[in-house]
Formats: structure tokens, C-alpha cells, sequence
């Protein structure tokens, strides 16, 4: 297992050598970046009310993070853990990759705007390698793992048929692996993780490893695309 660590002040030469030590690394190569299929069966944006949330693991959340906080339609975004219990979700206990715990994102939107089926959409395309088990690029361990987290049946059943639209137009060359499970609670991470793109945009880990996925998201959602950086006011645990 490897643990990142939040650099600010290292060379860029030293930091292209130690990337694949410690650093957030991207999903995939610049080329290998696809706007994938928008899901088949969503939810219905005109029948949608009110705010809701979407908690998404997939790696390092400070890229995850960064891509959502581009989402036109998203409100807030907040970088934490989901998986593991209340009293070990502190950044070095989940670290040691023995907690249960996820580094995921919460994300809350508004579905008159965004649908959920959307997001899902931005978070395979763009976030993540699903087909990584446990990992993501360097980063190994089951804090790193891909997974959704439902807060109902409506996105379990979004999220599930998803997966298998995908898994049936082959539009990965490995099995996805990422997990569908129920939301138990979700704990923001430490001050120094929230916004760490937008606070550090020239720190060479978030050049050369999140700043690819945000130039994807632009890129392939043009439409979804946001310049702006949502601020959010977090409560930490």
C-alpha cells in the first residue's frame, strides 16, 4: 500500500521521479479518454425535487473531487471517507488501507440539472479506471478501491444497469470491478484535502495527475462543463 502525501513545495524534477511512489496518479493515459454511452435508464430530471447527494469512490479524491466541482448542476462537493466506522476516519488510519474505509466524494446536486444517470456518466468516462481493482495507477491498497455508494434503491438500480450496459458494449477491455453498495455514513476528510486542486493548481502531483481529468471533462461534456469552482463551507468530524 502507498500513502500519499499532500506535497507543496517539491520540485517538479523530483516529483516526475517519485510519481510513482506517492502521488494521485490519473485513471488513464491522455489518449485512452472516452465519453462513454449516457446510461439507458435514469432518473427523470422533469419529475426530479430538490437538492440530492451522489457519494463516489474512485482513488485519490482530490481528482474526483475536482472533476465534480466542474459539473454544471452540482452544488457542493466534499472530499472524505464512506466504507469503515466513524472512529477511524482520520486520513493516516485509512492510509493503512485497513478500515474499511474508501477515499470517496460527496457530491450534491441538483437533478433538475444534472441527472444522476449524468454523473455516473462523468465518473466512468473521466474519473477512474474501473477496471482497476484496489487501486488506481500506483495508488494500491482498498482506500483506492471504485465504488458507489446508493442512498436508495433508485440509484442502486441506476448505477447496477449502468454497469451492465457498459459490461455489454465492451467498453472496457478488462471486467469493471467497481462495487455497488448501500451508503452507511460518510465522514469529510481533514481541512488540507478539501478543494486541494483549486487551493494547489500548480503542486506538479495535481499538474501532471488531476489536471488531465478536468481538461477530459471539458473536453468530452462540453455541455456539462463548468469553468467555475464550487466553495463549500465543511463541518469536519
Amino acid at each position: 500500500m502507498i500513502r500519499r502525501t499532500a506535497f507543496h513545495v517539491i520540485p517538479l524534477v523530483a516529483a516526475l521521479m517519485v510519481t510513482g511512489l506517492s502521488a494521485c496518479q490519473p485513471a488513464a493515459a491522455a489518449n485512452e479518454a472516452q465519453a462513454l454511452p449516457a446510461p439507458t435508464a435514469d432518473a427523470s430530471k422533469t419529475a426530479a425535487a430538490g437538492e440530492q447527494t451522489a457519494v463516489l469512490a474512485g482513488g485519490c479524491f482530490w481528482g474526483v473531487e475536482a472533476v465534480f466541482e466542474h459539473v454544471k448542476g452540482v452544488h457542493k462537493v466534499v472530499a472524505g471517507f464512506s466504507g469503515g466506522a466513524a472512529d477511524t476516519a482520520h486520513y493516516d488510519e485509512v492510509s493503512d488501507g485497513n478500515t474499511g474505509h474508501a477515499e470517496s466524494v460527496r457530491v450534491q446536486f441538483d437533478p433538475a440539472k444534472v441527472s444522476y444517470g449524468q454523473l455516473l456518466q462523468v465518473f466512468f468516462s473521466v474519473a477512474l479506471d474501473p477496471t482497476e481493482l484496489n487501486q488506481q495507477g500506483p495508488d494500491s491498497g482498498t482506500q483506492y478501491r471504485s465504488v458507489i455508494f446508493y442512498g436508495n434503491d433508485e440509484q442502486k438500480k441506476i448505477a447496477t444497469d449502468y454497469i451492465a450496459q457498459l459490461t455489454a458494449a465492451k467498453s472496457f477491455p478488462a471486467p469493471i470491478v467497481t462495487q455497488v453498495v448501500p451508503l452507511r455514513a460518510f465522514y469529510p476528510a481533514e481541512a488540507y484535502h478539501q478543494h486541494y486542486f483549486s487551493e494547489h493548481p500548480d503542486n506538479p502531483y495535481i499538474v501532471i495527475n488531476d489536471a488531465p481529468k478536468v481538461a477530459h471533462l471539458q473536453k468530452l461534456f462540453p455541455a456539462l462543463y463548468q469553468l467555475e469552482q464550487q466553495v463549500v463551507d465543511v463541518q469536519l468530524h
